[in-house]
């Protein structure tokens, strides 16, 4: 059967410099394996399958995948599967916004602009945050080959994909960092998350932090952009008092390790609530043959 598809790079409005998320714009029949199967084969960190929507409140809903599993949420994935969706003609953004069914439950997604102008931002579900104890600190800055700054103390962030979040003291530091990923790996599953996303304050103009998110775990040494990942950095400032208290704005880099220029904007409320956005583009239009 042959089933349309995009893949689309979220986070840049240029091409082969964001993250590509691969969009099975029909999802419908695929089971639970073959799903994984055809992610297995893209190689991308996440492919997603568009499928009808089981809430009458929610315009489509999609599965999210992996390499090596299913996601109940990612933040690219979300982004450039509802560039795909307005691209293909499957929905239209009512009053600008667009509403995802997916593992988590309803993610809305406000659209401003039009064709190369489009950004999306998602609102990032709700998250819960866990300090990691001094051992696995300590376990994970032997991952790292690198120490991380301790005074923010390190968590676990869950917003759908599990996050541990640490801080490191320089953008250079965090640009150099060469982890152990089959440790890595190892100590993802011990703890039950997605992976490690790290940040460091960023000097001059530009973008305020630069972030790169690991997830050996599941089959991506190095996300090239994370959606999901920066959100859970966003929330992380925030409870540690890194933003200031009635909120803020700013955007993060990622990417240059591997050959990326990823920029995400995000805002974070006075109550806490994190947005997350950018500009997506697509690279490859095509029919899978099954």
């Amino acid at each position: 059967m042959a089933r349309a598809y995009k893949v689309v790079d979220a986070f840049s409005a240029k091409p082969l410099l964001g993250n590509p998320v691969a969009v099975i714009l029909d999802g419908a029949g695929l089971s639970d394996a073959a799903m994984q199967s055809i992610a297995h084969w893209t190689n991308l960190s996440e492919t997603t399958f568009v499928l009808p929507p089981t809430r009458s409140d929610a315009d489509y809903r999609l599965r999210i995948f992996t390499p090596g599993s299913e996601l109940p949420f990612a933040g690219h994935p979300t982004l450039g599967s509802a560039h795909a969706v307005i691209e293909a003609g499957l929905v239209t953004p009512s009053g600008g916004r667009l509403v995802q069914e997916c593992g988590v439950g309803l993610v809305a997604i406000t659209v401003e602009g039009e064709g190369a102008e489009r950004r999306l931002t998602l609102a990032l579900p709700p998250a819960t945050v866990t300090t990691l104890s001094d051992s696995d600190v300590a376990e994970m800055e032997a991952i790292l080959g690198n120490g991380i700054v301790r005074e923010a103390s390190p968590a676990i962030v869950n917003v759908g994909a599990v996050w541990i979040v640490a801080q490191v003291a320089s953008a250079e530091a965090l640009l150099a960092l060469k982890p152990d990923f089959a440790r890595s790996a190892a100590f993802e599953r011990r703890l039950g998350v997605t992976g490690i996303t790290l940040f460091a304050r960023r000097e001059g103009s530009g973008p305020e932090i630069e972030v790169r998110s690991f997830a050996p775990s599941c089959g991506v040494n190095e996300d090239p952009v994370c959606g999901s990942g920066n959100g859970s950095v966003a929330v992380f400032r925030s409870t540690r008092g890194l933003l200031p208290a009635g909120g803020a704005r700013y955007e993060a880099a990622q990417g240059r390790c591997l050959g990326r220029d990823g920029m995400i904007a995000l805002s974070v409320d006075a109550g806490g609530k994190v947005q997350v956005g950018g500009a997506c583009v697509t690279t490859v239009n095509g029919t899978l043959l099954l």
